[in-house]
C-alpha cells in the first residue's frame, strides 16, 4: 500500500522529500506514478485558478517543513505583520523555519527525514546548550550548540550515525562536529540555500485573501 507521505508529493506534482533519502530510490512513487493519486487522474489539469496554485504552494511548503496547518499559518501571519518592515520577506519566513530545532536536528543529518527528526526532539533525545529541549518548534540562535544525549545513543535508531555523518554535508550556516555528534548554528540559513521548491510569494497572497 502506499505510504500516505507519497501521495502528498503526487497531488502536489513535486518531491518533498517527506520520507528523506527514501525518496532518491527508483522505486519512488513519484518516479513511477507522477500523476495525482485516483485512478482516473492521471493526466494534471493543464489550468488552475490563482486561488488552487495559492493553495498548493502553502501545501507544498507546509508539508515540506511537517508543519500543522494552524502553526504554518502563524508562522506567514507574523511575517505579513511585518511586510513593508522588512528587507525581504521571502527569506525571513524561510529563516524562521530552518531555525526551528527540528529542523536542525534533520539539517545536521541527526535523523532521515523532517517526521523522525520531530519525533525524536519530542521524545527527549537532544540536548541544546547542554540542557534538555524537546519542543521542536524552539527557535535556534547563532552559537546554539545541538548535542545527543549520551544515554540515547545506545539506541537502535541511531547506531550506526557517526558512520553515516562521515559522507553527510551540512548547510553552510551550521558546523557539525562528527565525533562529538553534535552541531552548531554558525550562521543564518539563506533563502539561496535552502531553495524550497515552491513560489513564497503566493503563500503570502493565499493568507491576505
Amino acid at each position: 500500500m502506499e505510504n500516505s507521505k507519497c501521495k502528498i508529493c503526487r497531488r502536489l506534482g513535486v518531491k518533498l522529500f517527506l520520507k528523506g533519502e527514501r525518496c532518491l530510490l527508483p522505486k519512488c512513487p513519484m518516479v513511477k506514478r507522477p500523476y495525482p493519486p485516483g485512478l482516473k487522474r492521471k493526466r494534471r489539469r493543464g489550468h488552475s485558478s490563482e486561488y488552487g496554485k495559492e493553495l498548493r504552494e502553502k501545501q507544498k511548503l507546509k508539508n515540506w517543513y511537517n508543519l500543522g496547518e494552524t502553526q504554518f499559518k502563524n508562522y506567514v501571519k507574523k511575517i505579513l505583520e511585518k511586510r513593508g518592515k522588512v528587507k525581504d520577506a521571502s527569506a525571513l519566513l524561510i529563516e524562521i523555519l530552518e531555525r526551528r530545532l527540528d529542523n536542525v536536528v534533520f539539517r545536521l543529518g541527526f535523523s532521515s527525514s523532517k517526521k523522525q527528526a520531530r519525533q525524536l526532539v519530542s521524545h527527549g533525545y537532544f540536548l541544546v546548550n547542554k540542557k534538555t529541549m524537546n519542543l521542536p518548534s524552539h527557535q535556534l540562535r547563532k552559537g546554539d550548540v545541538v548535542s545527543i544525549k549520551p544515554e540515547k545513543m545506545k539506541k537502535t535508531i541511531l547506531k550506526n550515525l557517526k558512520n553515516v555523518l562521515k559522507k553527510y554535508k551540512t548547510p553552510n550556516w551550521l558546523q557539525l562536529d562528527v565525533e562529538k555528534l553534535e552541531g552548531k548554528v554558525i550562521g543564518k540559513p539563506s533563502l539561496e540555500e535552502v531553495t524550497p521548491p515552491v513560489e513564497i510569494s503566493s503563500i503570502f497572497e493565499f493568507y491576505s485573501r
